[in-house]
């Protein structure tokens, strides 16, 4: 991929630039509806309708029972369709960034369950009038950038006029039906590994409060999760998913909770980018980190850990990395699976 801005280090600020932060009320997976909400309005969908259930193509192998990052539903030939969405407001000022960004976090969705994308048609929302449309087209020019490099086309999609810029794609791949990677598939005695760091949601907090400008958060959220998730699937792990806008805390207790075991946390272990407590330190947390933090307090055994740990364990990211429930070469584990005692989520 060619070299961008961002990873040369340099501001993309100049006379006259274009601060693409300032025109969203907040960033990148960071404006996820928080959890518990969202949780509440899906719950309704899975209530039975009154009269015969109607005649589907295909087998629905994975749904909105427990959250999984994707939908999986089995078809003939032994192969299996994925599908997924993923879109949000700017995250980083430089446009074809983000669009790398959005890309990378919207074809995760479809390793995080053990597939490989396919096609992808991207979902764009722009205020027109405000913004110039050269800039729409870099964020694209991103997009299809990212979604090459996964060997994934990119096929048309859909645009509207919007007041908050978004950005993002939807994706449809592929997946062998007996080798997914499930939420609810941990088992008590598996380690979990993480495949990258966190921090990404404080540094981009202090960058759209002041432009300055973090290559190693770019780097992480434009690199694809497709080496981990075939990695995870070589060393024959069935259960995963990735970290996003709920924080390593909230998608892990998703996935303790789905799996009926208790994630224990060894918080030493816990990978983080140079600069991430620093900004924690200097006040720069997102609304949606301490929603997360919020929603997952009732279910969290903190141990002798306070609120600077919390809040990065919780930090809202986007583009994060998998968490899976075993070991696979060059990810650190970060804890282990054990039969459910006391609450789902534990901190040591």
């Amino acid at each position: 991929m060619a070299e961008t801005t961002a990873e040369r280090g340099a501001s993309p600020q100049g006379p006259g630039a274009v601060r693409l932060t300032r025109y969203a009320h907040g960033g990148g997976c960071a404006c996820k509806i928080p959890p518990g909400e969202l949780e509440a309005v899906v719950a309704g969908l899975l209530e039975e309708a009154d009269g015969p259930r109607p005649r589907f193509n295909g087998e629905l192998v994975i749904g909105l029972d427990d959250g999984d990052d994707a939908a999986v539903v089995r078809v003939e030939g032994g192969r299996a369709i994925v599908a997924t969405a993923d879109f949000f407001t700017p995250v980083v000022d430089d446009p074809r960034d983000w669009g790398r960004i959005a890309a990378a976090n919207a074809l995760s969705d479809v390793y995080a369950v053990g597939g490989e994308p396919l096609v992808a048609v991207n979902l764009l929302g722009w205020p027109r009038d405000v913004l110039p449309m050269e800039l729409a087209g870099e964020v694209l020019r991103g997009g299809l950038e990212v979604a090459r490099a996964a060997g994934c086309h990119v096929a048309g999609g859909h645009s509207v006029d919007d007041p908050e810029p978004k950005y993002g794609m939807a994706v449809t791949g592929l997946a062998d039906p007996e080798r997914l990677l499930r939420i609810d598939g941990g088992r008590a005695g598996l380690p979990i590994s993480l495949t990258k760091p966190l921090g990404v949601g404080v540094l981009n907090t202090r960058h759209k409060a002041t432009g300055e400008v973090f290559p190693q958060a770019v780097a992480a959220m434009t690199t694809l999760n497709r080496d981990a998730s075939r990695a995870a699937l070589a060393a024959g792990a069935g259960c995963a998913t990735d970290v996003t806008g709920f924080g390593l805390l909230g998608h892990l207790y998703k996935l303790a909770r789905a799996s009926g075991v208790t994630a224990v946390v060894d918080v030493a272990a816990v990978p983080y980018l140079a600069g991430a407590r620093e900004a924690v330190r200097d006040g720069y947390v997102s609304g949606g980190t301490g929603r997360n933090l919020a929603w997952v307090v009732p279910h969290l055994d903190p141990g002798r850990f306070g609120e600077e740990d919390l809040l990065l364990l919780a930090d809202a990211q986007t583009s994060g990395g998998l968490l899976v429930a075993g070991e696979i070469p060059g990810a650190p584990v970060v804890g282990e699976l054990v039969p459910r005692e006391g609450p789902p989520l534990r901190l040591r």
